[in-house]
């Protein structure tokens, strides 16, 4: 008893794949600069201070991710938070 037709499920997949490409494509197929993930070493070049001082930013709440033992920042919600605590 065949519960999945392959020839279905594989035009199926074929489809979507093709679909994701399209958009890809479309957009330019890179994010938007802001969206990039930067290092630490990268972010604090960018904003001018030290890893010192980025370090203690992620201690009192910058937004961070961690793969494996590494740390990346998104520029976007970095310089969301940046502008928060200036207008408050």
């Amino acid at each position: 008893m065949e519960i999945i037709n392959h020839e279905v499920l594989s035009r199926c997949i074929r489809d979507a794949v093709r679909a994701e490409l399209q958009e890809h494509f479309k957009t330019g197929g890179s994010p938007p600069q802001d969206e990039r993930l930067l290092s630490k070493q990268e972010l604090s070049e960018e904003l001018g201070v030290s890893l010192v001082t980025l370090t203690d930013w992620m201690k009192k709440g910058l937004p961070f991710l961690r793969l494996h033992k590494r740390v990346y920042f998104k520029k976007s919600e970095v310089l969301a938070i940046m502008q928060q605590k200036t207008k408050g």
